[in-house]
């Protein structure tokens, strides 16, 4: 997109020790070069992080699923993609690499802003590890596009653990965000009302900006809507 003028590039594909899906010290373990369609097609995966593996059909098209990568998305860091707000609802880790040595930072720590992350000049993602999905556990996802395919305009990645709640919106501003206090609502409120007291309440957890898709108000009515369609689905 004309944003980044590289002096060099270097071709990662064949490093295979970025590459492979695995479960390991009782984590997920996805590596930064499993393909989108690799993850999709993944029984671990649908089993360990089902959000994941609910989502994978939203990006782009096959074509580019079967080359764009798991750890691209999440380097490459673009509010409205969908696996930064899957990683963030999954309390997800990422491996990052250099000369210097590996560190792990947690993805709700990870992105930083509009194509920014907490990743340095001289690092790269090698892998992602994701707490497997708990018995009880449920997950939502849901995104609103022009068309399948398309960039979405409104996003949410929700994610239930028996004693905790994640609402993660996408598309709505410049990284994902966790809805703290509609999510408060929905576990604080009389059930006749929640849904409602938590709609209401998302007004303080976004402002989005508005784009070429729609503007703030739009994107703000769209994000109500998911919510009442994840509430809907995690309490049948």
């Amino acid at each position: 997109m004309r944003l980044s003028e590289p002096r060099l590039l270097i071709d990662i594909n064949h490093v295979a020790v970025l590459g492979g899906i695995e479960e390991r010290g009782g984590a997920l373990r996805i590596g930064a070069l499993a393909r989108h369609s690799e993850v999709g097609a993944s029984p671990l995966v649908a089993r360990l992080a089902p959000l994941v593996h609910q989502a994978i059909p939203h990006i782009a098209h096959p074509a580019i699923r079967n080359r764009g990568t798991f750890g691209g998305s999440l380097a490459h860091a673009d509010p409205a993609a969908e696996l930064p707000a899957c990683a963030v609802a999954l309390d997800a880790v990422l491996l990052l690499a250099s000369r210097r040595g590996e560190r792990k930072v947690a993805a709700r720590d990870f992105f930083r802003g509009i194509y920014a992350t907490a990743l340095a000049p001289d690092e790269i993602v090698t892998a992602i590890e994701i707490p497997p999905a708990p018995a009880g556990g449920r997950s939502v996802f849901l995104e609103l596009a022009r068309r399948r395919g398309d960039y979405a305009i409104a996003g949410l990645a929700a994610a239930a653990r028996p004693g905790d709640l994640r609402l993660v919106f996408f598309g709505v501003g410049d990284r994902p965000i966790e809805a703290k206090a509609a999510t408060a609502a929905l576990q604080r409120e009389p059930a006749a009302g929640r849904v409602a007291a938590a709609q209401a309440a998302l007004a303080r957890d976004l402002d989005p900006p508005g784009d070429l898709q729609a503007d703030g108000a739009t994107k703000l009515h769209l994000a109500r809507v998911l919510l009442g369609r994840a509430a809907a689905a995690l309490a049948a």
